[in-house]
């Protein structure tokens, strides 16, 4: 393997030759870049196709390109190292990639493993050119990488994308509004679908009808002249709840060719827009709030007024009513699991929009597990177990390091060790202390097992705070990212109660106000069983961040006695 470093212009492109001549009829991958933006393609004909480029305006500007040749390379091999380089180069930071998203891949073929060994090798050497400032374990910790639209797509998510696509085409066509639901359970990867739709639609509006869509992509049938005209000054727009993921992802826009930050906002964004949205996305939907749900009540009333109809009752709209009544078209991704506040959309709520998108024949589930290295059975044991466990066996999850700790302690510099090792392991917890250094920052908030720590000081991005393998991250810091390794506080707020052999729920040591708040306005009471559900969605939740490995102290003994068979495997 050797790689070819030359100027990009016009002579040097005209003059290249290579000894065997497999600049004109050999497979390679090559990269173009100036200092800010870079381009990553594969080809059998290099000189032609960088002779294409030179005539393109989108890229002529780039400076110099790299040709990565190999004696034993084929198609195959090119795609998939094509693939790999765009991503780690939209994880990196530094290049705006210049690709579109169609054309990542992630297909076996004959020897991968070995290839792929060779990949590190590549990157290696474009990293000793200046092309790169991360390694690949840092780049593939970031957020950059994790939330970029550039990802290979299983085949759930693949699926659904072209359902989707099609219906709303037609919809747009037909002139008629619709809801799509995408339902998935923690770590089916939601959130990756609603961005690469995000960067997918803006590619289609702005391609042109000379444009090459990668005719190996399931989306290629998308780029035509009528799809094209019907994306035509559409306004598009990604509605998430969390604030923290909220700005995470603003921070992935701001680097991808045709989205921007103000692309992603919040639901009183979207009721505070004067003209509506063509489409919205709406990641987490489960977490849209009802009236109380949010501190600024006043301005909860001047956003449900301003779509409320003549003699409606505003107070009794929610969220998701604004974004229906802004929006033509939605796309709604949600958990019902993973609601985790009593006013966040009740039941009720969610049920009328899955049955509808049901009937609609416009409901869509992700299954394939994408986060947890235990896989999807992983997700449905942490479910039983928080519930007792009863009717299941205790079992272990092969490589997945699953483990019950009577030391706190001894936990916590288990995931210090393992983020010195991996990166991105953090201790997270249930809402079960006050968070009084909010008030006195000198103060320690969790006492627990001869440790005094602090909650998350950091309310956006926490996970990459310079403190934060120190702190302790909260539900409202953690949900909807993914950890390596996840250290989690069962607090007193879950115990053991002996007399009924159950799980139960200690209201008082529960510490989220707003999560046992409940409405009178709106007749939402919070009572034990309300509350108990609500409390173990937020563990089922912190108990699916780690992608290798999840470590758990329990504060009850009673409850850690009972839970020690499920959990040690």
């Amino acid at each position: 393997m050797r790689i070819e470093r030359l100027p990009f212009d016009d002579q040097t492109v005209k003059t290249w030759t290579e000894p065997h001549g497999r600049h004109h009829n050999w497979p390679v991958v090559y990269t173009l870049n100036d200092k800010t933006e870079v381009y990553v393609g594969e080809t059998l004909n290099a000189v032609g196709r960088l002779r294409q480029h030179l005539d393109n305006p989108e890229k002529s500007h780039l400076s110099s390109f790299r040709v990565v040749l190999d004696d034993t390379f084929n198609k195959s091999v090119c795609l998939d190292l094509e693939s790999y380089l765009i991503r780690l180069f939209a994880g990196d930071g530094p290049y705006t990639v210049l690709n579109r998203n169609v054309g990542i891949t992630d297909s076996d073929y004959y020897e991968r493993a070995r290839y792929q060994a060779l990949f590190a090798e590549i990157f290696d050497q474009l990293r000793g050119d200046g092309l790169f400032s991360k390694s690949i374990d840092q780049i593939e910790n970031s957020d950059l990488f994790k939330l970029s639209p550039f990802k290979a797509l299983n085949h759930d998510q693949e699926s659904a994308i072209v359902d989707i696509l099609e219906g709303l085409f037609d919809d747009l066509e037909k002139g008629v509004p619709n809801s799509v639901v995408i339902q998935g359970e923690p770590g089916t990867g939601k959130t990756i679908v609603a961005i690469y739709l995000m960067k997918l639609l803006q590619d289609i509006a702005a391609s042109e009808p000379s444009d090459d869509a990668s005719s190996d992509s399931v989306f290629s049938d998308f780029f035509v002249e009528g799809h094209r005209e019907l994306l035509k000054d559409f306004r598009v727009g990604l509605v998430v709840p969390q604030r923290s993921l909220r700005k995470s992802i603003q921070k992935v826009f701001r680097k991808v060719p045709g989205l921007r930050p103000s692309m992603v906002m919040g639901a009183s964004d979207v009721a505070n827009s004067r003209d509506p949205f063509d489409l919205l996305l709406v990641d987490e939907a489960h977490r849209l709030g009802r009236y109380g749900a949010n501190p600024d009540r006043a301005g909860f009333e001047k956003q449900s007024r301003a779509v409320a109809r003549p003699g409606e009752n505003w107070r009794e709209l929610t969220q998701l009513d604004w974004i229906e009544r802004k929006s033509k078209q939605r796309i709604l991704l949600l958990d019902r699991e993973q609601t985790v506040r009593p006013l966040d959309l009740s039941k009720d709520q969610v049920d009328r929009v899955l049955g509808a998108a049901l009937r609609g024949q416009r409901k869509y589930t992700l299954r394939s597990q994408m986060r947890v290295a235990a896989g999807s059975d992983y997700i449905g044991y942490v479910r039983t177990v928080l519930d007792g466990g009863a009717g299941i066996e205790p079992r272990a999850f092969g490589a997945y390091d699953l483990r019950l700790f009577d030391s706190l302690p001894e936990m916590r510099q288990l995931v210090f060790d393992k983020d010195r090792e991996f990166g991105l392991a953090r201790v997270v917890a249930g809402f079960a202390w006050e968070w009084v250094s909010q008030r006195e920052p000198d103060r320690a908030d969790i006492k627990v097992d001869g440790l005094e720590l602090f909650w998350n000081r950091a309310r956006e991005d926490w996970i990459n705070s310079p403190t934060s393998l120190e702190e302790v991250g909260s539900i409202h810091t953690v949900q909807g990212y993914d950890l390596n390794y996840a250290g989690v506080i069962v607090g007193p707020d879950l115990f053991w109660d002996q007399a009924s052999r159950r799980v139960a729920v200690n209201r008082s040591a529960y510490a989220d106000s707003k999560g046992k708040e409940g409405s009178p306005t709106l007749g939402v009471t919070v009572d034990d069983e309300a509350l108990l559900s609500l409390v173990k969605n937020i563990y089922r939740v912190l108990l699916t961040r780690g992608m290798k490995g999840t470590y758990v102290y329990v504060c009850d003994p009673a409850l850690r006695a009972h839970l020690r068979p499920f959990l040690t495997p």
